[in-house]
């Protein structure tokens, strides 16, 4: 009797287990199903531990790139669709190649690199944003040769970057490259980072939006920008950018175009902001922050001109795929285009911007987190913004 009663708690416990394990595995699951439409973010703070970076007058380079980073990823954090990786959170000094690897480790959808510029004239001022390319116009060499200078503070740098000389960033081109794939989209980021420093009033030097080869973006498969937020050598700007308000306006305009770059590729509501201008960016616990409110926006119809057309770019294989809804998770007019030695597949044609943002919502639930819109005239393939203009 008394064995029948053990096996009878036994029995029971058991039961109890496998329910417990039962709902955890759903709720884990549903924690996986909320967090695929998540917009990862990487944030790089440029520089790091001995390496200094550019110094001039008492400010540090290094520190600077770190604080802003920090103030970048406070506010991007506020968004729950948001999710941040940071290369580096306190002073430590990272491989060029590893800040790549951890934002392709982490899948993500934009890599941000941030940096403060520097110059022998002390005169020099302003803000540029870099894209990866191979310009060959000798100040963004210069440019991309500073920068990638950092490698040789590395371990094993000479092995570890194999055929890769620092000092002649022009060595960089005979490297394979998927940098076509994510140009147009990389410039579109850089383009509303310069856009928001122009509305805070800071000066964008010629060019703005440049393409220089740049190791830490050359290794991030995935649109990538680099940040020169202005020139720690200039007094004033120096003053500036290692000042709290000056690193508050800063992180402003770059959460804020990466929200709108989000928005307009990935999805998301118009109205959403990354803070308001009078709003000092605080650090506070996850407990006691309170997201900024969604005030609902009138939506304007986007008219396009008839030979324009969007279409939903899924995927980069190398693979030539039938197009065949089984292999698409059963997404039916999809199109092929040849990229180099790579395929680009294409779903949904229309003319109709809102029409082509509900096609890129109906991809992502099928399983494509990272499609995003592209437009073509003519059969040219055109900037996204040239297109809803």
């Amino acid at each position: 009797m008394s064995q029948n009663k053990n096996i009878l708690k036994l029995t029971i416990t058991i039961r109890k287990a496998t329910a417990a394990l039962s709902l955890l595995i759903v709720l884990i699951g549903n924690v996986a199903f909320g967090q695929s439409d998540v917009f990862k973010v990487t944030l790089d703070a440029g520089h790091g531990a001995h390496d200094f970076g550019a110094a001039y007058n008492g400010h540090v380079e290094k520190n600077i790139n770190l604080a802003i980073v920090l103030k970048v990823g406070k506010l991007l954090e506020q968004h729950p669709k948001i999710a941040v990786i940071y290369t580096r959170r306190t002073d430590v000094f990272i491989d060029l190649v590893e800040r790549a690897n951890i934002a392709n480790r982490a899948n993500a959808n934009i890599f941000v690199s941030i940096h403060c510029n520097a110059n022998r004239n002390t005169a020099a001022d302003g803000t540029e944003t870099y894209v990866m390319g191979m310009s060959k116009i000798a100040s963004n060499l210069e440019a991309a040769k500073k920068e990638n200078s950092v490698i040789t503070l590395e371990k094993d740098y000479k092995a570890k970057y194999e055929g890769f000389d620092p000092n002649s960033p022009e060595t960089m081109i005979g490297f394979t490259l998927m940098q076509e794939e994510y140009l147009d989209n990389s410039i579109s980021l850089a383009s509303k980072i310069q856009n928001g420093f122009a509305a805070l009033g800071k000066k964008i030097r010629a060019g703005g939006v440049k393409q220089a080869p740049f190791m830490v973006l050359h290794k991030a498969y995935m649109p990538r920008v680099l940040i020169e937020t202005g020139f720690i050598s200039n007094y004033v700007e120096g003053n500036i950018l290692d000042s709290e308000e000056g690193q508050n306006d800063i992180a402003r305009a770059i959460a804020n175009a990466i929200i709108s770059y989000k928005n307009e590729y990935f999805g998301g509501e118009e109205s959403e902001s990354a803070v308001k201008p009078s709003e000092r960016i605080v650090d506070t616990s996850p407990a006691t922050q309170t997201p900024d409110p969604v005030v609902p926006k009138k939506e304007v119809p986007v008219q396009v001109k008839s030979d324009v057309i969007f279409k939903v770019q899924l995927a980069v294989s190398s693979k030539r795929l039938e197009l065949a809804p089984k292999n698409f998770k059963g997404l039916r007019n999809v199109s092929v285009e040849p990229i180099g030695r790579n395929y680009k597949y294409l779903y949904g044609e229309t003319t109709d911007y809102e029409v082509s943002r509900k096609l890129l919502d109906e991809a992502k639930e099928k399983g494509y987190p990272s499609a995003f819109l592209v437009a073509y005239k003519n059969g040219v393939k055109i900037d996204i913004q040239e297109a809803i203009k």
